[in-house]
């Protein structure tokens, strides 16, 4: 008779493993009902628990998941990526600059600007602040933007400054805009993943934490999307961005204490 053992996992490792997947739980059901904040979630929380970098590195599967399942959610595709290629081309661009940055630790600074980027997105949410889009500048005004916006995610992790206030202003329809916000995640997912693995901030075992975290995050969007019109859209909005405000300014604090 064969005797085998299970190692019993460490009391630190179940908190991680808890930890993570609620964080992810939460982060999916946001986007479940928002059509966006899986990324945004997960850093500010994981950026209060761990440093920026091992945060993104943990994100990167179950933001390109469910942003893929959103993009492909309806039709439109090929006209989305026609038209917002400049602002897409930008953010690659960006963020494999700026990817070196957070990649290396930053200290307090990758804190700060994690804090900063999660500070101004809540405030612009609350505010509900639009950039003005004239049709005449919207090539060159998307590429700045994405150029921007990647630089934001290759330093912090989070990819909706200035690119979501950017894509409200076009006057999308609902479903347009949903498939916008699921692109540019998805290209900024892909981009700060290359970023990272090209500095060494992203092995074998990222990967495999990273995937595990995808089901959480399916599971989340999943119950989202099935009480997306069971409750108040605006108030439910605005709730999640003081708790993001109170995240970001925690963060900045915390970097210099």
């Amino acid at each position: 008779m064969t005797a085998s053992f299970v190692l019993p996992l460490s009391a630190p490792l179940l908190a991680r493993i808890g930890v993570v997947g609620a964080t992810f739980v939460v982060a999916g059901f946001v986007k479940g009902v928002t059509g966006m904040g899986l990324p945004t979630v997960a850093m500010a929380v994981l950026g209060t628990l761990m440093l920026p970098a091992e945060a993104a590195a943990l994100l990167l599967l179950p933001s390109f998941v469910t942003n893929v399942w959103q993009l492909f959610a309806g039709p439109g595709v090929r006209a989305l990526v026609q038209r917002l290629w400049p602002m897409l081309a930008g953010i690659v661009g960006g963020t494999l600059v700026a990817a070196p940055f957070i990649a290396g630790g930053g200290g307090v600074w990758a804190v700060a600007g994690l804090g900063a980027a999660l500070t101004l997105y809540a405030a612009a949410g609350l505010r509900a602040w639009r950039l003005p889009v004239p049709a005449r500048h919207e090539r060159w005004l998307a590429a700045a933007i994405g150029a921007v916006t990647g630089v934001v995610t290759g330093g912090t992790g989070v990819f909706v400054v200035p690119a979501v206030p950017y894509l409200q202003g076009l006057e999308l329809k609902k479903e347009e805009l949903v498939q916008a916000l699921g692109l540019s995640f998805t290209v900024s997912t892909i981009a700060l993943a290359i970023g990272l693995a090209s500095a060494h901030a992203f092995a074998l075992d990222d990967a495999r934490e990273s995937l595990a975290a995808v089901l959480p995050a399916l599971a989340g969007m999943w119950l989202g999307q099935r009480v997306r019109g069971r409750i108040g859209a605006a108030s439910f909005r605005r709730w999640f961005f003081i708790c993001l405000l109170g995240l970001g300014l925690e963060l900045m604090t915390r970097a210099f204490v």
